[in-house]
């Protein structure tokens, strides 16, 4: 499907790639994985054709049909659900042909082309994406122009999704996403039937997507089979490997070099000298194993404070004093505290978090909590504050101009800022590093209390684990919006619901918050995908019932053959049950008789082994069925 040989690429004077080689077969799900900076976007951008290699070539399957989220969007009055359906060129321009086609052959070949590519299912199909993604049926039929731009986003991603292309291309799709609209992406992609290079630092995404890891590192694109889970092990052992093939051999090498350093003077042992000088010149060298610098975190040690840290009292939030986002707020923030906020986007999860940090007055209602209690406070959008001609080490002084600079620099170094890196100005760091700023201005004060709204935007694989070590060191309080589920699980020990205008704790783990999501999926579509609550065409129901019975006929074949191979089996027994039972065989000779009974011996172990498989094959069948 995708061939890139030897690749060499060079930007704005930095070598990314060097002779750089990745084959994607047909059906692969690859997971394209790397520090920031490493190079993927550039890697897509090559393949789209949009920035040309120095070397190397990129090749692709003839007529292959790309797909990738593109950074434009129609505006106006078109619809959501519009922008998706026309993503499908060929049913666009067949629907406009019937409407002005006259031809009584052609208007027959256009409605059996419609029919072949299921042309009256479309709707239902781009239906059911832009509800995985958030989008309501009400939703679905407004102005696009009524939405942000992360919305937007959802939007590209759906007509991606929809088009089905061969060669599926994702860089980040989870990025503009809450935590719902990611779970139901992860499902989507991992039943993806085509061929897929999926860019992402989201753990569990690649785990349940990818069966394929390609790793850029050193300007290579070095591929490990399985999921991200096993591209760790595999990766760390081929490391331990390395080192143990380097220090064996560099201590190989310093005992020829003893040998050539003693004797080489001496005539006796001259020649013998001379062949391991060979030897070394010969031997082809071990490479050492460079890891790259560790991410850093490291959040101060907070000011303690009593329980409860913070307290509301049926407290109402928002911007207009009419209508309030939140009301009846009654929630109790104790300072060991690690509270994740659940819920999609716009039902308020961001205003209680600002309202928690302090940034948003209440409408109504009362917030108990200490007069010097501080807050760190770490918003999605913060990094458009920042002064791009500005240095690290000048962000600080402006923020905490009471610090000696000695102190400044220690605060930095925290978050992995060296010395060499306080006096690098703002426009030239990575959104990683961007974002590790903000972390290291947001806990200037030392504070209390964390409340992170999305801090993994832009932080990669290394960053983020990082930052789940640090917040489980931390000894505050933590309260969290992210569509992470990993840092969710490892961060977070309590769940509060952001839904239907309030927020409450919510009574179980991660696990049972996404049962309940499915379950609430299946009661608004009844058990299967609809438009705007219709009804599914019998025509989707007839395909639905194909779907089923394939995923079934396996399962039924396995049980149809352990059903016949025990049936055989038990004959077998019977016969020399019958055997055994006959008064005359005990009249010949012993012999006959022992052997008779080791074969009815084997054979009672093949009939328990033989159950099990059947018993394991009809489990299977029920389950399905079921």
């Amino acid at each position: 499907m995708l061939h890139i040989n030897d690749l060499v690429y060079r930007q704005n004077g930095r070598l990314l790639f060097s002779g750089a080689t990745l084959h994607v077969a047909e059906g692969q799900h690859l997971g394209l994985i790397g520090r920031n900076g490493s190079g993927k976007t550039t890697l897509f951008r090559l393949i789209l054709g949009e920035a040309g290699a120095d070397g190397g070539d990129i090749r692709l399957r003839p007529r292959v049909r790309l797909g990738h989220v593109a950074q434009d969007m129609p505006s106006g009055e078109v619809t959501p659900l519009e922008i998706v359906l026309a993503a499908d060129d060929e049913r666009t321009s067949l629907l406009a042909e019937a409407e002005t086609e006259t031809d009584a052959h052609r208007i027959a070949d256009i409605h059996q082309r419609l029919a072949d590519i299921d042309s009256h299912g479309a709707p239902s199909r781009a239906g059911a994406i832009l509800a995985g993604l958030g989008f309501d049926a009400p939703a679905q039929e407004r102005p696009i122009s009524e939405f942000s731009g992360g919305w937007r986003m959802r939007v590209a991603l759906a007509r991606t999704l929809f088009t089905k292309p061969d060669l599926l291309l994702l860089d980040e799709p989870t990025n503009h996403l809450d935590l719902e609209a990611v779970l139901w992406l992860t499902s989507h992609l991992a039943s993806w039937q085509g061929t897929m290079v999926l860019i992402s630092h989201d753990r569990d995404l690649l785990n349940a997507v990818a069966n394929r890891i390609t790793h850029i590192e050193g300007g290579k694109l070095n591929a490990y089979q399985g999921n991200f889970d096993r591209f760790e092990r595999t990766r760390r052992e081929r490391l331990d490997l390395q080192a143990k093939a380097f220090t064996k051999q560099m201590e190989q090498r310093r005992h020829i070099q003893s040998f050539i350093d003693r004797f080489r003077a001496k005539a006796t042992k001259a020649r013998q000298a001379q062949s391991r000088m060979k030897m070394l010149e010969r031997m082809e060298l071990a490479v050492p194993v460079v890891e790259d610098q560790p991410i850093s975190f490291d959040f101060p040690e907070p000011e303690a404070f009593s329980p409860p840290l913070i307290a509301l009292e049926d407290v109402a939030i928002g911007y207009a004093k009419d209508h309030p986002v939140l009301r009846k707020l009654n929630l109790r923030l104790d300072p060991d505290d690690r509270i994740a906020l659940l819920g999609p986007n716009g039902n308020g999860k961001t205003t209680l978090a600002r309202l928690l940090a302090g940034r948003l007055a209440p409408l109504s209602g009362e917030i108990v909590k200490p007069s010097k209690l501080r807050v760190g406070y770490f918003a999605q959008d913060q990094a458009d504050e920042l002064d791009l001609t500005a240095s690290t080490l000048d962000h600080m002084r402006k923020l905490a101009p009471t610090l000696t600079e000695e102190k400044m620099r220690a605060h930095l170094a925290r978050f992995g800022f060296t010395a060499d890196h306080v006096d690098t100005k703002v426009a030239s760091l990575s959104g990683g590093e961007k974002a590790r700023l903000l972390f290291a201005l947001m806990c200037r004060d030392s504070p209390s209390l964390m409340v992170l709204d999305e801090p993994t935007n832009h932080l990669d694989i290394d960053a983020r684990e990082a930052l789940e070590q640090a917040l489980n060191a931390f000894e505050g309080a933590v309260v969290l919006v992210s569509h992470d589920a990993h840092l969710i699980e490892l961060a977070a020990d309590k769940l509060w619901r952001v839904e239907n205008g309030t927020c409450t704790p919510f009574d179980g783990d991660l696990d049972d918050y996404r049962q309940s999501l499915a379950e609430a999926r299946r009661n608004a579509s009844g058990g299967t995908e609809r438009t705007g609550g219709g009804q599914p065409s019998r025509k989707d129901e007839r395909r639905q019932a194909a779907e089923a019975r394939a995923k079934l006929a396996p399962l039924r074949q396995a049980a149809k053959a352990a059903d016949a191979h025990l049936a055989k089996l038990h004959d077998k027994k019977a016969q020399l049950e019958k055997k055994l039972a006959d008064p005359k065989l005990y009249e010949g000779p012993p012999e006959k008789v022992t052997n008779l009974r080791l074969d009815l011996g084997a054979l009672d172990r093949d009939l328990a082994d033989a159950e099990a498989v059947w018993l394991s094959a009809h489990e299977a069948l029920e389950a399905a069925e079921s």
